[in-house]
This record gives structure tokens, C-alpha cells and sequence, in this order.
């Protein structure tokens, strides 16, 4: 832990002098309270940095929640040992590519009978929010139980006494992202209009009371829903399939899920505040969680220890440390076949922006987390599916 300054508080061993700076900027708005928690896998983000938690009195900064509103993880720990999955691993990972829509832009072509029970719950509480999703993206229900691409994922992983997870990353697919970028564009107006000057645009906020934070809130709500009830339909398509895979049923002995975009009103050294999680987790004492690694490196089960100076919270994953276009001109599909030797992914140079070697190393992450959470379980992959 690092005291940068009275509103901002590092965790991070490796920070680059942009994120430090980014961080330093929001830190600086005056409705802060107490700080800003730097989380160990930081890194630059829009306005806010990722892997921040961000404590606001009276106001939320759209673009500290993120634009993938309630993206997060969901894990399963099933009763099959490694050395039960025999036969061609390509079968398993191809079937989960049929099973789940991935990329950009990919979505279902008619909804299954869970995704439509599900479709039928958001659609009530959207109407009871007061907006209807397709103001945002019309095929909307469509977008439900699809993966995205970017470093969302589907694995089957090992544990450290070789019982089979299935682990899954992901948010709320294009309609959360119409919606972030919606109100983001109503705060910058709204601060503009003000003639209010900020350190960043992106960190124009919306203040409580006002009907345009009250918009946002329903719509976010909804959309941190949306996300979660997302994870579980593809977390029923994965399971269905590895089912068909090993030949037998799935006894679901854990169920795990946790955002890690979100904001959630919270009370931190004696004030009620709007916390906003951009890249973090909930790491309250005994609150289980996931953080990944990258698509090469250990992925961990975690509980939180409750560190109030960090506002209850801890990293998300490794962290970026190259961006997409710089890993892109740096690595070669050797290397990425190298870091996934072993591994079962589909193998293509549209992943080389997403190579272990574009993250921090993720060991790194866990040890400056060490106050932060205990590791419950350390996951290895077996299978790995991206979306392009």
C-alpha cells in the first residue's frame, strides 16, 4: 500500500506515470470521500482508470462505472476431476463456440426457453424502471446469452487438487454499452452547460436528486441485472455442454458470481457513498470472488478480508500492461502458441492482442493483493474460448 496523496491510495507495484496521472486527476474532484482506492491491476481506462474504486458523496461519475456495465465473472465447480475429461478437447471447445455466440456484434438468432424466461423478468423490470431496452439496441433479448469479444472468456479450468470449474467472463453485451455512453453524453452536457471545469470530460458526473441521475440509476441497475442474468444463460450452455462431453451430469458443488463494473451505495469511514467498482471486486470479509488471470496464466477463487482502507475491495484480473495495438505489433502467433502450449484454444492471430504477455503478470497482482483477499483456489486451463 502506497499513500499518494490525502484522496488516493495505491496497491499497485506496477503503475505506469499515465495511470498514476489519470488517477490523480479524479482524485482531485471534490466530492471524493474518503479516496480513491488503486487496486494492483490498474491501468489507463475512459476518464476513470480500471481497477479503481471510486467513493462519491451526493454524485456518480458515469464513466467510473465503465461502459460494460456489470461485467464480471461467474464460476462453477462441478464434481469431475481432470483426468476424468477423455478424448479430443477440440470437440468440447467447439461445441461451447456453437452453444454461446461470440465477437462483437454476434448475438442469438431465437432465444431458448431459459433465455426467454429471462428475457420475460428483465423486460418486467425494465417497465417498472420506466425505459424500454430498445431505445438503446432493439434486439436487445437477442444479446442474452452471447459473449462479446475482447478479453471476455469461457474456460473449463483445474483447481490445485484437480476438481473441474467451468469460469466464465463477461457484461452486459451492447445494450449495457448504449446505455453507459448514453449518460455518459448527458453528464458531459450537463457539465458543460454548467461551465464547470473538470480535469477530464470523461469524468463528468451526475448529482443526486436530479432527474437525470435518477435515469441513470434505474437504467444501470437494470443493466447490472442484465449482466448477471447473462453470465448464468451462458453458464447453463456451458454446462449442458461439457455434460454432453463427459457423458454424465453436472453437480454444480459451487456457483460463484461477482461484478466488477458496478456502483452500489455503500457506507465507508462513517458516510453513506456511491461506490463505484471500475475494474474491482466486493472483497468485504467472506465475500467470495473471482479474479482472472489472462487467457495463459492462473485465474484464482478468492474471499475478501475486508480491508476498510481499501474500501472493502480488490483487483479484477491481471491488468493490462500493453494495449491492444502495441501487443499487436509486439507479439508473434509463435509466441501466443507458446504461452498456450497445453491448453486447448482456437488457434488464430486474432487473439494476439489478448497473449499473457499483454497483461501484468498476474502472480504480481495476487501478492500486492495479499491484504486484499485470501486465495481459496488456484484455477489452471483446460479449454479455452474467445470471441475475435
Amino acid at each position: 500500500m502506497r499513500k499518494i496523496n490525502e484522496r488516493l491510495i495505491s496497491w499497485a507495484s506496477i503503475l505506469e506515470d499515465e495511470t498514476l496521472h489519470q488517477a490523480e486527476k479524479a482524485s482531485q474532484l471534490p466530492f471524493i470521500h474518503p479516496h480513491i482506492a488503486l487496486m494492483p491491476d490498474a491501468h489507463l481506462g475512459k476518464g476513470a482508470t480500471v481497477g479503481s474504486v471510486i467513493p462519491t458523496l451526493g454524485a456518480i461519475i458515469p464513466a467510473a462505472v465503465g461502459v460494460d456495465i456489470g461485467c464480471g465473472m461467474a464460476a462453477v465447480r462441478t464434481q469431475y476431476h481432470r483426468d476424468d475429461l477423455r478424448g479430443d478437447l477440440s470437440r468440447l471447445r467447439t461445441a461451447i463456440e456453437r452453444a454461446v455466440p461470440l465477437s462483437a456484434g454476434a448475438y442469438n438468432t431465437k432465444l431458448t426457453g431459459s433465455a426467454r424466461q429471462r428475457v420475460e423478468r428483465l423486460t418486467t423490470e425494465a417497465e417498472a424502471a420506466g425505459f424500454d431496452p430498445a431505445q438503446y439496441a432493439r434486439n436487445w433479448a437477442l444479446q442474452l446469452g452471447t459473449l462479446g469479444s475482447g478479453n471476455h472468456f469461457i474456460e473449463v479450468c483445474h483447481d490445485e487438487k484437480g476438481a473441474v470449474w467451468l469460469f466464465l467472463h463477461s457484461g452486459s453485451r451492447g445494450v449495457g454499452n448504449k446505455i453507459a455512453g448514453h449518460h455518459i453524453r448527458v453528464a458531459q452536457a450537463l457539465i458543460a452547460d454548467r461551465g464547470i471545469s473538470l480535469p477530464d470530460r470523461d469524468l463528468a458526473y451526475l448529482e443526486e436528486g436530479t432527474e437525470q441521475f435518477d435515469a441513470y440509476l434505474r437504467e444501470l441497475r437494470w443493466a447490472q441485472n442484465f449482466a448477471l442474468v447473462n453470465r448464468d444463460e451462458m453458464m447453463d450452455r456451458v454446462i449442458a455442454c461439457f455434460a454432453e462431453f463427459v457423458g454424465g451430469p453436472v453437480e454444480q458443488r459451487e456457483r460463484v458470481q461477482c461484478h466488477h463494473n458496478y456502483t452500489e451505495q455503500e457506507t465507508h469511514f462513517g458516510e453513506t457513498v456511491w461506490l463505484s467498482r471500475k475494474g474491482a471486486i466486493n472483497a468485504a470479509k467472506g465475500v467470495p470472488g473471482l479474479i482472472p488471470g489472462s487467457m495463459g496464466d492462473a485465474s484464482y477463487v478468492v474471499t475478501g478480508k475486508g480491508n476498510a482502507t481499501a474500501l472493502n475491495s480488490s483487483p479484477h484480473g491481471a491488468g493490462r500492461a500493453y494495449s491492444r495495438t502495441r501487443a499487436r505489433k509486439t507479439f508473434t502467433r509463435e509466441q501466443l502458441r507458446a504461452a498456450m502450449k497445453g491448453i486447448e484454444f482456437r488457434d488464430t492471430d486474432a487473439f494476439l492482442d489478448e497473449i499473457p504477455q499483454a497483461y501484468k503478470p498476474i502472480d504480481v497482482v495476487m501478492k500486492d493483493a495479499d491484504d486484499l483477499v485470501e486465495i481459496r483456489h488456484t484455477l489452471r486451463q483446460i479449454v479455452n474460448v474467445k470471441g475475435d
